[in-house]
């Protein structure tokens, strides 16, 4: 998962050792959101996930707000990164 390290830093996500990552790109809606939302449900409360997707989770972001979640993306050109964490 070349780069997403670099990308992490570039979001207000907290620092980690070890952020949660998974890559969607090659999943079919609504899988990214399912997949997400489901690991998320079950994420330690210090840790940080990382979505990588080949666009923007525009339906990922009012179920985070209802969450209660904190999220933050970066693009680029082959891939958008998302780090979500608790607040």
């Amino acid at each position: 998962m070349s780069g997403v390290e670099t990308l992490l830093t570039e979001t207000d996500a907290p620092p980690t050792a070890s952020p949660e990552v998974c890559d969607v790109r090659e999943l079919p809606p609504p899988e990214p959101l399912k997949l997400t939302l489901e690991t998320l449900a079950e994420m330690d409360s210090d840790g940080v996930f990382v979505q990588v997707n080949d666009r923007v989770p525009q339906h990922l972001f009012p179920r985070l707000d209802d969450r209660g979640f904190a999220y933050d993306t970066v693009e680029r050109d082959d891939r958008v990164v998302t780090a979500v964490w608790v607040e």
